[in-house]
């Protein structure tokens, strides 16, 4: 148990200060593109576990109300000029969500990335960066080696790979969720009705 309680309180200490370090106005920026995007339809795409954090956003998204779509489903539908497509990866470098937003871009979407790294490929591609701080499993650019990285005296953190921005990327985006509810005067009843009934 000890190596368990050590991790939780790595990631509960991540996500407390991933929160405190979020950019209002990066934040803001976004909540008013989401709002905008209400009559349109919004992409969410991501790899992996980041994947998993952007299918249970989608997810939100779809009991709050909004035409939502988790990219690489057979029933995605084509994206249009004036639709929202929402990128989460980590590193920023993630090839497929890296492809998906320039084709988006290509389309006339707005791109919004998740990122740790703003200046990252999907950075400089995106229309608006929103940064969540996190350890990422191969940092862009790249990570110092280990050995440097002890050398250096930095604390090897105990979560592997991308575990502390998918944590803090979900904690971030579940928030999120609560904020806009609040703007559209939604309540959990609402979101109730939308819940999927055949399970």
């Amino acid at each position: 148990m000890k190596w368990l309680q050590a991790a939780a309180r790595e990631i509960i200490s991540g996500i407390e200060r991933c929160i405190e370090e979020l950019n209002p106005s990066e934040v803001e920026r976004f909540i008013e593109l989401l709002l905008r995007a209400r009559s349109k339809k919004i992409f969410v795409v991501g790899m992996g576990r980041s994947g998993f954090v952007g299918r249970a956003f989608a997810l939100r998204l779809m009991n709050i109300g909004f035409n939502v779509y988790f990219l690489g489903e057979t029933i995605t539908p084509a994206a249009e000029k004036g639709d929202l497509l929402i990128a989460i990866s980590g590193t920023g470098a993630t090839k497929m969500v890296l492809t998906a937003s320039s084709a988006a871009k290509d389309i006339g979407a707005t791109v919004v990335a998740i990122t740790s790294f703003p200046e990252s490929p999907l950075g400089q591609l995106a229309d608006l960066v929103v940064t969540v701080k996190g350890r990422t499993k191969a940092g862009w650019p790249r990570e110092e080696d280990y050995l440097a990285r002890q050398l250096m005296g930095e604390k090897e953190p105990l979560t592997p790979l991308g575990s502390i921005f998918e944590n803090n990327c979900m904690v971030f985006l579940d928030s999120l969720i609560v904020e806009l509810m609040h703007r559209l005067g939604s309540t959990e009843e609402d979101l109730r009705r939308r819940h999927a009934t055949i399970e």
